[in-house]
C-alpha cells in the first residue's frame, strides 16, 4: 500500500490551532509525550505483558465463577423444604467454590510477581535514562534547570511512577475485568433483572468522568507544588553558610512554610475530591443494590427467578461496585503518576545544546597535540548581545597562555568554548586543526580538561577524587600524580591517607588542599589542553605559593590558559593577551607588557603591586 500523500493544513485549520487554548494544546502535548515514554519503557516486557494477562483473564474467571456457584449450589443442592434431595450436588458445589478459591489464590500470587519485576524494571530504566540524560545535557541547560527539581525528578516524581507501577495497574486491570466479566454475567443469569442493575451505569460514567478531569487537575499541581518544597528546601541546605551568616533563617522559614501550604492546600483539593467520588460510587451501588433486591424479590415471589439467581445477583452487584472502588484509587495514583511522569518526560525531551557529531573526526595521529585556533569565533548568551563579536586567535601547541581583563570581558566565555561547554554562534574553535564541535566527546573530554575555583570534590576516598578523570589508573600512579603536584605529603598526614573518606564536597579541607587535590586529578588525565578558570582566586598566599608550584609541574608539556585576576598566577604565563568587551587589546609576555608602561596590563600590574605593599 503506498503511502498517503501529506498536504498541507488549510487555513481553516490554522484558524482552528490559533484558536486553540494554549494551556490546552501543552497539556495535550505533555500527555502524549508520557504515554509514549512509558510505551517505550514497556516494550521490552511485551511478551510477558501477555502472560500476566492471561493470568488476570484466569484469575478473574476463578473469582466470577464463585457467585454463579452459589447459585448452582441453593438451586439445585438445596432442595425444598418439602422434598429430599442428593447432598452430592452441594459437595460438589463447594467443592467447586474450594477449587476456584485456590486457583485464584495462585493466579493471584503469580500476578503479583510478575507485575512486581514489569514495574521494577521499568522503574529502573527510567531512572537510568533520567540521570544519564541529566548528565549529558548542556551546562546551559543546567544553569537554568535548579538542582533542587532535578533532585524532584528522581525522588518523589519516581516514587509517584512507582507506587502506580506496584499497585495502580493491579487494581486497574482486576477491575476492567471484573466489571466486564459482570456486566456478561448479570445479563446471563436474568436479561430483565440485569438491565434493571446496569440502569445505574450513566450515573456512575457521570461520576467518573468528572473525576477524572478535576483529578487530572488535582495532581498536577500536587506534583508542582512538591517540587517547589523540595527546590526551596536543597537551595536552603546547599548555601547553608550564606543563609546563617546573614541570619535569612526566619525568612527562609516563612518561605519554606508558604510553599509547604501550597502543596498542603494542593493535596487536600485532591483528597476532596476523592471525598466526593467514593461515597457517591458507594450510594449509587447500595441504591442500584435496593433496587435489585426489590424487584428480584417481587420476581421470585411470581416464580420468574429462582432463589439462586437472585443471591448470584446480590453478590455479582457487589463484585461490580468494588472495582469501582479501586479504580478511584487507582485515578488517585495514576493522576499522580501521570503529572510525574509528563515532567520527566519533559526532561528527557530536551536536546543538548552542544550535540554530539553525527559523524565524528579523529585528531591527526603523530601531531604535537594541543594547539588552539579561534577563526572568527563569535558568541552570544543572548540574541543580539555578543560577548565575543568576532575572535581570531592561534595558541601553540604547549605554550601556557593568561587571559586578563575587567569582569565580563569574555575570559570565561572563552575559556567555556574551548571546554565545549557552549558552541560558538558564528565561526569556528579548532584543536589541532579540528572543529571541537566535529570531535567525540570521549575525545574531546581527554584532550582538554577544565579546573575551576569551585575544587568539587566527590563522595568517596581522596584517591577516588584524584582518579576521577581514569578511573582505571593503579594506586601507583594516583600517587605518583599526587607527589609531581607537592600534595602526597599533606595527603599522607590525614587519618586514613588515600582512603580518607571525603565528606561534603571536601567542606573539612582547606581551599589549598582541595585545590592540590583537583591539579592531582589534572595531572592524572593528562590532558593535552589544560584550562584553570580563577583557579587560585580562594587561596590564601601561602596556599597560593604551594599551588604556584605544583602549576608549574602540572602546565609543563601542555598548553595551558590560565584565567586569573591574581597577576602572581599570571606570571608564570609565555603570553598574556588582555581582554576588553571580547576583543584582544594587548598580545605579549608578561615582562613586555609590564615594560609598556602606558598599556592596560601595565596599568593592572601597578594596581596589583601596590594591593600587596
Amino acid at each position: 500500500m503506498s503511502a498517503p500523500v501529506s498536504t498541507p493544513p488549510s487555513a481553516d485549520w490554522r484558524g482552528r490551532l490559533d484558536q486553540t487554548d494554549p494551556d490546552k494544546v501543552e497539556v495535550g502535548r505533555l500527555a502524549r509525550a508520557s504515554r509514549a515514554l512509558l510505551g517505550d519503557l514497556l516494550r521490552p516486557y511485551r511478551s510477558l505483558l501477555l502472560l500476566v494477562l492471561a493470568i488476570v483473564i484466569v484469575e478473574n474467571a476463578a473469582r466470577l465463577a464463585i457467585p454463579y456457584l452459589v447459585k448452582v449450589g441453593i438451586d439445585s443442592g438445596i432442595p425444598p423444604i418439602t422434598e429430599s434431595g442428593d447432598s452430592s450436588v452441594l459437595y460438589a458445589v463447594v467443592a467447586a467454590v474450594l477449587a476456584a478459591t485456590v486457583l485464584q489464590a495462585v493466579t493471584r500470587q503469580m500476578f503479583l510477581r510478575m507485575s512486581g519485576r514489569i514495574g521494577q524494571g521499568v522503574l529502573v530504566e527510567l531512572r537510568r535514562r533520567t540521570f544519564r540524560h541529566f548528565g549529558a545535557l548542556s551546562p546551559s541547560f543546567h544553569d537554568d534547570y535548579t538542582s533542587g527539581r532535578a533532585i524532584s525528578r528522581q525522588t518523589s516524581d519516581m516514587d509517584a511512577i512507582n507506587e502506580m507501577l506496584e499497585t495502580g495497574f493491579d487494581g486497574l486491570v482486576s477491575a476492567v475485568f471484573t466489571l466486564l466479566g459482570t456486566t456478561v454475567l448479570l445479563l446471563v443469569l436474568d436479561v430483565e433483572l440485569g438491565l434493571v442493575a446496569l440502569l445505574c451505569l450513566p450515573f456512575l460514567a457521570l461520576l467518573t468522568n468528572w473525576f477524572r478531569l478535576a483529578s487530572a487537575r488535582a495532581y498536577r499541581q500536587t506534583r508542582e507544588t512538591i517540587a517547589g518544597v523540595i527546590v526551596h528546601f536543597v537551595e536552603t541546605l546547599g548555601g547553608v553558610r550564606a543563609v546563617q551568616a546573614f541570619r535569612r533563617e526566619p525568612r527562609n522559614a516563612e518561605l519554606f512554610a508558604e510553599l509547604n501550604e501550597d502543596n498542603r492546600v494542593a493535596n487536600l483539593k485532591a483528597f476532596r475530591l476523592i471525598v466526593w467520588f467514593m461515597p457517591g460510587i458507594k450510594l449509587v451501588g447500595n441504591l442500584t443494590i435496593g433496587v435489585v433486591l426489590l424487584y428480584g424479590g417481587y420476581l421470585a415471589f411470581e416464580g420468574e427467578v429462582t432463589v439462586g439467581v437472585l443471591a448470584a445477583f446480590l453478590l455479582y452487584l457487589r463484585q461490580f461496585f468494588e472495582p469501582m472502588m479501586e479504580i478511584s484509587q487507582f485515578y488517585n495514583t495514576f493522576q499522580s503518576a501521570s503529572a510525574a511522569l509528563e515532567k520527566v518526560s519533559t526532561v528527557l525531551a530536551e536536546e543538548p545544546s552542544v550535540p554530539e557529531p553525527t559523524h565524528p573526526v579523529a585528531l591527526q595521529p603523530g601531531r604535537t597535540p594541543g594547539e588552539l585556533r579561534f577563526e572568527d569565533t563569535q558568541f552570544a548568551y543572548v540574541e543580539d548581545a555578543p560577548v565575543i563579536p568576532g575572535l581570531d586567535l592561534t595558541i601553540p601547541a604547549g605554550q601556557t597562555v593568561a587571559l586578563v581583563g575587567t569582569t565580563g570581558a569574555g575570559k570565561t566565555t572563552i575559556a567555556k568554548l574551548l571546554a565545549r561547554f557552549y558552541d560558538p554562534t558564528g565561526g569556528r574553535v579548532l584543536l589541532d586543526g579540528v572543529d571541537l564541535r566535529d570531535l567525540a566527546e570521549d575525545d574531546l573530554r581527554r584532550a582538554v580538561v577544565m579546573v575551576t575555583q569551585e575544587n568539587y570534590l566527590f563522595s568517596g576516598t581522596i584517591s577516588d577524587n584524584i582518579r576521577f578523570g581514569r578511573p582505571d589508573a593503579s594506586p601507583a600512579e594516583v600517587e605518583e600524580a599526587a607527589r609531581a603536584v607537592g600534595a602526597d605529603e599533606l595527603i599522607r598526614a590525614m587519618p586514613r591517607g588515600y582512603a580518607t573518606r571525603v565528606a561534603n564536597q571536601g567542606g573539612r579541607l582547606s581551599a589549598g588542599q582541595r585545590q592540590l587535590i583537583a591539579f592531582a586529578r589534572a595531572f592524572l588525565a593528562d590532558p593535552a589542553v589544560l584550562i584553570l578558570d580563577e583557579a587560585t582566586s580562594s587561596l590564601d598566599i601561602p596556599s597560593e605559593r604551594l599551588v604556584q608550584e605544583a602549576l608549574r609541574t602540572v602546565l609543563a608539556g601542555r598548553t595551558a590558559v590560565i584565567i586569573a585576576h591574581r597577576l602572581s598566577t599570571v606570571e608564570i604565563a609565555d603570553r598574556v593577551l588582555v581582554l576588553e568587551h571580547g576583543r584582544v587589546i594587548e598580545d605579549g609576555t608578561p615582562a613586555d607588557l609590564v615594560a609598556a608602561d602606558d598599556g592596560r596590563y601595565a596599568d593592572l600590574h601597578r594596581a596589583w603591586v601596590d594591593s600587596l605593599a
